[in-house]
């Protein structure tokens, strides 16, 4: 058995087609011939996925480098800054075309500084076979600006379920969100395998009771489908009550053992909401490829009528809180209504202008 077969599962593409499946991600992210790429590694990171993402840029005559972090980082560690600390690091990031980068860099002040200096930034973290699955349809980025535009000019979200959830709050004060996949204009922030809108609820504006149920997914800190009820109870923009069993037991000791202080209620308070767009993305999943977070990170964020539910920070957004207790969960079967109309019925995309044909992959 090879080093890489034992950290890793065997590829489920010919590793000869990562390059050209590269080349048109490069493509979509708008690479041009003279620009300067530079790849953000770390001890983790495939190195298929560095030799592919060379070979692409060179055959599109850019110039490309790599940056490797002496660290490990995931997404149970966001906000961690993992640039910018060694000395000309930020700089030299600054001044790139396209930087691509195998780890979650969410809720890093540096991922602002560079996207204002115009640097594109490109989010690499799933499995090669997920990448070509869920590399962006036709139709998609059009449906995500869809979405993206409905939600800046909603003022009220309500969501419901027949599992008894009914959670309202308000929006504007925060930027909406949005990836589809590709960034390929100055500035821009996505992830491969993206397809999905959020943005973060007016402070104190939450209200209502939440249900996750068996078949709902937590994609962080766990990967796992939820296996009995959480009932939570929110008010003015956090958690106040957690109930149920197993699920919730893990959900409210993680979250606890997150706070900063006693008096720390960061951990639960609601973080960013939205809802998933990607055809090409399917909930069962985690059932049918496993657990491992690879197979989780984009997947199980962005099929298509998902509402993601989740708790902590919000600096992403342009808020204070830098807790690391994030919990992410998607949740089937929602209804969705913004200012009364509704977009999504019981996990069904209804707004025809959100909706995506898959391609046949």
């Amino acid at each position: 058995m090879t080093e890489m077969q034992a950290v890793y599962r065997p590829l489920q593409i010919n590793p000869a087609r990562l390059a050209n499946l590269f080349k048109k991600q490069f493509d979509l992210c708008n690479v041009q011939r003279g620009e300067t790429v530079v790849l953000i590694s770390d001890l983790g990171t495939r190195r298929a996925y560095i030799q592919a993402a060379f070979a692409a840029a060179t055959e599109m005559g850019a110039d490309i480098y790599e940056m490797c972090v002496n660290n490990l980082p995931t997404y149970t560690k966001v906000g961690v800054p993992t640039v910018g600390q060694c000395k000309g690091t930020l700089d030299a990031l600054k001044v790139a075309n396209l930087i691509v980068i195998f780890h979650p860099p969410v809720f890093s002040a540096w991922v602002k500084t560079v996207r204002q200096a115009g640097a594109r930034v490109l989010m690499v973290l799933d499995g090669p076979d997920d990448l070509e699955q869920l590399q962006a349809p036709s139709g998609l980025k059009e449906a995500v600006l869809r979405a993206d535009q409905l939600l800046r000019e909603t003022k009220e979200v309500r969501v419901t379920s027949d599992a008894g959830t009914d959670l309202v709050y308000s929006c504007g004060d925060y930027p909406v969100m949005s990836q589809y996949g590709y960034a390929e204009s100055p500035g821009r922030f996505d992830h491969w395998g993206g397809g999905h809108v959020h943005t973060f609820p007016n402070e104190g504006s939450a209200n209502g009771r939440v249900v996750v149920s068996p078949g709902d997914i937590v994609i962080l800190p766990y990967c796992r489908y939820v296996v009995d009820r959480i009932e939570l109870t929110i008010r003015d923009g956090f958690i106040t009550k957690i109930n149920g069993g197993l699920d919730a037991a893990l959900m409210g000791d993680w979250l606890e053992d997150c706070r900063a202080s006693e008096d720390d209620r960061d951990p639960f308070a609601i973080s960013h909401l939205g809802w998933g767009l990607n055809p090409q993305a399917r909930w069962y999943w985690t059932a049918l490829n496993g657990d491992t977070p690879e197979r989780s990170r984009a997947a199980t964020r962005v099929f298509p009528g998902n509402f993601l539910f989740s708790t902590g920070p919000n600096t992403e957004g342009g808020g204070n809180r830098k807790t690391k207790g994030h919990y992410d969960v998607p949740m089937r079967n929602c209804t969705v209504a913004l200012d009364g109309k509704t977009v999504i019925e019981k996990g069904k995309i209804v707004d025809t202008g959100m909706q995506v044909v898959p391609d046949r992959r």
